[in-house]
């Protein structure tokens, strides 16, 4: 039997869980400190730096000015280039990106099929091998009806390029819609030396398991992972589907409301504590921009004090007018 004494020497031995926080400062004095793995700007008015621990995110967010997202741990950095994907790494911890241009790799089908293939050639060369968190940041994610809508022929790409990659389980994941004016696929990802736990939300249907009305390829994800420590759950992009439906359609209030609940049921599946908290930053990705000041509004009374960046972005099923994602820390 294990005791807790080897249980605690365990999660001791665990890669320590990189801090997640939102900063109104610079990328240059964020890069600075010790320990960034990697820093985040937001929208047209974010700079261009010359470092792979950088990355402009093409969300425009609706706080001026726009804060920094910062990743850090506690250890040395190192970083650098393969081919099209920027990485950095330290204290077992790995940040990838990449970030094709539709217009020279065949649509989004065939983007999303070399950026996957790309990371997968990539990951394949780290000891930071468990994908435990995945962003992917589309143009005009609803475009086109059916089966040739945009996301779903992002999910046929990803799916032929991860081929068996995550055979053994999904990580979780976010997919939202840009307004950016070039058609780029922007993609980036956590890794670690240790795997984590994915969870499930017992409310909704998971998503490999999606029935045919969403596409040929369900879309590929957990709904949580709980990091190696567990002390902290990176949690996918939560919006009102109950089951697998879409819930509450033209009313926002009511898909915030229900996108809060789905939270709360993954947030007690995954043994975490209930609410949120200063320590917990979250995104909310608004579908349209005159709705921003009321979510805003409904945030502030149902999560008060905890950080949450508005962004401008739409949601992968058109219906849906909001969408949650971020961090549980205990």
């Amino acid at each position: 039997m294990i005791q807790a004494s080897e249980i605690l020497q365990i999660h001791a031995d665990l890669p320590r869980t990189p801090s997640v926080t939102y900063r109104t400062t610079s990328p240059a004095m964020a890069l600075a400190e010790a320990g960034t793995l990697a820093a985040f700007g937001f929208g047209a008015g974010a700079p261009d730096v010359d470092d792979t621990r950088w990355l402009r995110v093409p969300l425009e967010c609706f706080d001026a000015p726009a804060p920094l997202e910062v990743w850090q741990v506690d250890a040395e950095v190192v970083f650098g280039r393969q081919d099209n994907v920027r990485w950095s790494a330290g204290g077992g911890w790995l940040f990838a990106a990449i970030e094709l241009d539709e217009r020279t790799t065949g649509g989004v089908e065939g983007a999303a099929h070399q950026a996957y293939v790309e990371l997968r050639r990539f990951m394949s060369t780290r000891n930071e091998r468990y994908v435990l968190r995945i962003w992917n940041y589309i143009a005009d994610i609803n475009l086109g009806d059916g089966d040739g809508e945009r996301y779903k022929q992002f999910c046929d790409g990803r799916a032929a390029g991860l081929g068996d990659f995550f055979a053994e389980g999904y990580p979780a994941a976010t997919a939202i819609g840009h307004h950016h004016r070039d058609p780029v696929l922007q993609i980036y990802l956590l890794a670690c030396v240790e795997d984590g736990v994915a969870v499930e939300n017992p409310r909704q249907t998971s998503a490999w398991r999606y029935p045919r009305e969403y596409g040929r390829t369900s879309p590929g994800f957990a709904r949580g992972m709980l990091l190696p420590a567990r002390d902290a759950l990176a949690i996918s992009g939560t919006a009102a589907v109950v089951g697998h439906t879409s819930a509450h359609e033209g009313d926002l209030e009511a898909q915030l409301e229900e996108t809060l609940l789905n939270l709360e049921a993954l947030l007690a599946t995954a043994d975490m504590p209930a609410g949120f908290d200063t320590h917990s930053p979250l995104k909310g990705y608004v579908r349209h921009a005159t709705d921003a000041a009321h979510v805003r509004e409904l945030l502030q009374r149902r999560l008060p004090s905890v950080p949450v960046l508005l962004m401008h972005g739409d949601v992968c099923r058109r219906e849906l007018l909001v969408e949650l994602d971020g961090w549980r820390f205990k």
